[in-house]
């Protein structure tokens, strides 16, 4: 995955041939040696500011899901079955974890891993180094227990090209371990049913009492909307344009109707703005771990429980009809009332404003830079009931989106600047409990390439939320997170490995309060210094 050019560099650069001039750190833990002057041929191993998946103390069982080497973009594809000595389906917990090598020369990747053809993991891989890489990544799947209960296919793919320029072939391994629930720790609530949307068409159980749909969507594929948040309208005299610019909204439709809309996250892979030195050992928010984008469908439940066929669409707003680069698999998850063979009810509320987005080019004027100004908002609610074994319950779902963005870039794009803000507010009331989310993904970045062919870029991520629930108005639970990358980074382009004399400093701190976070407090922070970790500090 690269980004589109400042003068089509990254192909040339962040793979050249050839050896850098200092050897770096080895990996583990950090040493106490300073860090080199400037990037070696090794350096410390990714990592993020994240918090493990919690991990009950009960017997715990482990199953191999997938072990593959990745060449080129031919899938694996195995068999799962389920644990026998960790209980039937009732686990506490379920943690997938993959683990990762590669070294040598290669770009990140994207990849996937369905079950069933259920998607329970979206990842991106790190760029190796010659002397070589591993990471992990791990992830809270309890969720998807109705897919995990039964023998399934397995398909999993990183999509790579292996040559002799792109020598790094991705070897990983995927495994996920069942916590036996008991005693003090019991299974939680999940779905009784999960359903990939691998057509539009779909038949959901009768008796739906609550329904939610994941989205894991990703602007992707190598081409310009890996980097839609940096497009420009047509016309405007950039490398990556798109008719109405870089407003773009994630929607699902049911029977062709509005049923829920998001902002998508602007997620930055690890070759993103033209320096893979960014990104070695910190990678940016969620790269490594892609969240799906959730929607609460439940207003809809009584349309579908009429046994009959229905069209649940995902479509992204902003998208030129017909363009490729997203990517959005879609699970359905539904709640059973196992009281009822049907639940009945009806919609009862809809209320959509005019979706507005849009963009102003302002051409640059003598010594100047171009600028594209960009807007979009956008709001609805939806309100139903359903008729319950326990009573009838109405559930309300209110989201508006929010985008504004000012890019502004030089002829030639020697200077490429953007700050950005999406803001995704959701408040969703079902029966006396109302649950508020305010989502707020932030972008702040600029990359020059001045003499010497240099190329600087120094850059800010944001990834926040505060979720609040209330019950008969009195808050119960909040919870607050926080996850921020701040990442500069210099080097040499267009010459040799060896020839680099790359620099970089980069921070994350990953920040979480309340009942999310273990022991209600959760704060860390991992500096690094060409490659060389020298802060890792827990503030809780």
């Amino acid at each position: 995955m690269r980004r589109h050019r400042i003068t089509g560099l990254l192909g040339a650069i962040a793979l050249a041939a050839g050896t850098l001039a200092a050897a770096g750190p080895a990996h583990g833990l950090p040493r106490a040696d300073p860090p080199p002057a400037e990037f070696g041929t090794d350096w410390h191993d990714p990592l993020t500011a994240a918090p493990a998946v919690p991990r009950p103390a009960t017997r715990s069982c482990e199953v191999t899901l997938a072990q593959a080497q990745f060449r080129d973009f031919t899938p694996y594809r195995g068999d799962y079955a389920p644990p026998t000595g960790c209980g039937a389906a009732d686990w506490a917990a379920v943690v997938l974890r993959l683990e990762g090598k590669v070294k040598g020369r290669q770009y990140d990747r994207l990849g996937h891993l369905s079950l069933g053809g259920v998607e329970i993991l979206r990842t991106s891989t790190p760029q190796p180094s010659p002397d070589g890489i591993t990471w992990s990544v791990e992830k809270d799947v309890t969720r998807y227990r109705d897919t995990l209960a039964r023998p399934q296919p397995v398909e999993m793919l990183i999509g790579n090209v292996v040559n002799d320029t792109y020598t790094g072939v991705i070897d990983v391994t995927v495994t996920l371990t069942f916590y036996a629930a008991g005693g003090s720790t019991p299974a939680p609530d999940t779905p009784d049913r999960v359903l990939p949307l691998t057509t539009p068409v779909i038949t959901t159980p009768r008796n739906t009492e609550r329904l939610l749909a994941e989205v894991y969507a990703t602007g992707s594929g190598g081409g310009c909307e890996e980097y839609w948040y940096m497009t420009t309208p047509a016309g405007a005299p950039y490398s990556c344009t798109a008719d109405g610019g870089p407003h773009r909204e994630v929607r699902v439709l049911v029977d062709g109707r509005l049923a829920g809309i998001a902002a998508p996250f602007p997620t930055v892979w690890t070759g993103g703005w033209s320096n893979p030195f960014l990104w070695y050992v910190t990678p940016g928010p969620r790269a490594f771990d892609v969240q799906p984008i959730r929607y609460d469908l439940t207003p809809y439940a009584a349309l579908l429980n009429d046994g009959r066929p229905h069209r649940i669409e995902v479509t992204v707003a902003g998208l030129s009809a017909g363009q490729s680069g997203w990517s959005t698999p879609t699970n359905l998850l539904v709640w059973q009332d196992e009281a009822r063979q049907v639940v009945t009810g009806a919609l009862t509320r809809y209320e959509e404003s005019a979706p507005s987005g849009h963009s102003r080019w302002t051409p640059a004027g003598p010594g100047e830079q171009h600028r594209v100004d960009t807007g979009g908002d956008h709001r609805l609610t939806v309100a139903g009931y359903l008729n319950t074994s326990r009573g009838r319950v109405a559930t309300t779902v209110a989201r508006s989106v929010h985008h504004t963005s000012v890019h502004r870039w030089t002829e030639g794009e020697s200077r490429d600047a953007l700050t950005a803000t999406w803001t995704d507010r959701e408040s969703v009331t079902r029966g006396p409990t109302t649950t508020r989310t305010d989502r707020t993904y932030t972008m702040d970045g600029e990359t020059t390439l001045g003499a010497g062919d240099r190329l600087r870029t120094a850059l800010t991520l944001g990834d926040r939320a505060e979720t609040v629930t209330l019950r008969g108005g009195r808050t119960v639970d909040v919870s607050r997170l926080d996850d921020r990358y701040t990442g500069d980074a210099t080097y040499t382009a267009n010459v040799p490995r060896d020839q680099r004399h790359a620099v970089a400093t980069t921070s994350a701190r990953h920040r979480l309060y309340g009942s999310q976070a273990p022991g209600g407090c959760y704060d860390r922070t991992v500096t690094t210094v060409q490659g060389t970790v020298t802060v890792d500090r827990r503030h809780c």
